[in-house]
């Protein structure tokens, strides 16, 4: 088995499958699907962003009970990290720990288990992950693909991430009254009206020195269109990237609007955050097969960042992140550990056998 994950992978990495390259999207998609010819396979493209479904029969069922979900695409990287190159134990390249490994032990999973069962389980592929999930995810959901809890391949270290942040993205923006540089007493910095946003931010959501579960606001840029030195500025834009904690779901907004009144608010984005109880029997199987495969209990943890799990938290949707041992995603030195390919592969196959 170890020989056909890792074939796999490598034929996955070695597609530049950015999304920068509309064409290597569609490729790396073709790779999955010939892999999954004996499975009905639903096809799907929005924004040039291809993404599939493959499931048992030839009807898709209202829900799943559970699906299988990982995104193709990475980040742009050098030419070389292209070229999957194993030292030791470990396997080199971009996308090997966020997420093809992982998208290719959940593919072998599936295919060798699914049609073996009796309950209805799918697999879920995405090329647009990295930049929002809304034309893969977010758009099979839109055309009526649901599931009471999904799991999402992302890089875990074999932990299971229970709960994720949300996401808020936002601009900030301050006017004032154009003047000479020279006569500022004749004009009104917009910069330093910002000024009194940025304090309030500090004063409200410090910038954490360590990790800790708390809402975070992080001050992405500060502009304004002056580009002279002589001018008093009279506008002014902050972007704001906000990653806060599903305990503060509904009051974030809120809050945020009473601290910045007075300031011109733009919200972009505002993603839901990710929450599964743990009273949920398909996270409380998971645990269960994880400790079967390794003689160790599970870890649950929480993750800082978001992944396309949210999604179906708009849909009533539960479900966790879970992947092998891996680092450096988004580095230069991306890695996954090849061992904990074979455990994720044993894990994943003891889950859905024990669907019930």
């Amino acid at each position: 088995m170890r020989e056909h994950i890792l074939g796999l992978t490598k034929k996955l990495v070695v597609v530049e499958s950015t999304d920068e390259k509309k064409e290597k999207l569609q490729e790396v998609i073709d790779i999955c699907v010939k892999e999954l010819g004996e499975y009905t396979i639903e096809m799907f493209n929005q924004n040039g962003h291809p993404s599939i479904l493959a499931y048992v029969g030839k009807q898709r069922p209202t829900q799943f009970d559970v699906i299988f979900n990982a995104h193709l695409d990475v980040v742009s990287a050098q030419a070389s990290q292209f070229t999957p190159v194993e030292k030791g134990d470990k396997l080199y390249g971009r996308g090997v720990s966020d997420m093809k490994a992982a998208a290719a032990v959940e593919l072998l999973a599936f295919k060798d288990v699914a049609k073996s069962i009796s309950r209805p389980v799918a697999l879920q592929l995405v090329t647009d992950e990295e930049i929002g999930g809304y034309d893969g995810t977010n758009l099979q959901i839109k055309e009526g693909v649901r599931t009471p809890f999904v799991i999402a391949g992302e890089p875990t270290d074999f932990g299971v991430g229970q709960k994720a942040k949300g996401v808020i993205w936002m601009n900030v923006r301050t006017k004032g009254t154009v003047a000479h540089g020279a006569y500022q007493w004749k004009g009104t910095n917009a910069i330093l009206k910002m000024n009194k946003a940025i304090n309030s931010i500090e004063m409200e959501f410090p910038v954490l020195l360590k990790e800790e579960w708390k809402t975070t606001i992080n001050i992405a840029k500060v502009e304004t269109s002056n580009t002279t030195y002589n001018k008093v500025p009279d506008n002014c834009l902050m972007k704001l990237d906000i990653r806060y904690i599903p305990e503060d779901w509904k009051t974030i907004k809120p809050k945020i609007e009473k601290m910045l009144e007075g300031f011109e608010l733009e919200f972009l984005e505002f993603e839901p955050p990710q929450v599964t109880k743990e009273t949920n029997p398909y996270f409380q199987q998971l645990l269960a097969s994880i400790e079967h495969v390794t003689s160790k209990k599970a870890d649950v943890i929480v993750k800082h960042g978001s992944s396309d799990v949210r999604h179906f938290s708009r849909v009533d949707g539960e479900g966790v992140e879970f992947g092998p041992i891996g680092a450096g995603l988004h580095s230069d030195d991306e890695w996954v550990d090849i061992k904990s390919l074979d455990t994720y592969y044993d894990i994943l196959a003891s889950f859905l056998k024990n669907l019930k």
